[in-house]
């Protein structure tokens, strides 16, 4: 299985753990998570620009006629 290796300062990690045993999960399904739903959030993000910016072009469109 791939592995990734990301480097966080003592504070981040520290904080980290905090939030890790908060939702009593490891730090690996924390991050891992974590890594997920931010990549997933961008792709919604994008998508959502570019459905604004379609309707925007079309609204336009429609106001013309």
């Amino acid at each position: 299985m791939p592995v990734l290796n990301v480097v966080f300062t003592e504070e981040e990690m520290a904080s980290l753990r905090d939030q890790a045993e908060k939702e009593d999960i490891s730090l690996k399904r924390l991050a891992h998570d974590a890594v997920l739903a931010e990549v997933r959030r961008r792709k919604i993000t994008a998508l959502a620009v570019r459905t604004a910016r379609a309707s925007a072009v079309l609204n336009k469109r429609l106001e013309n006629e």
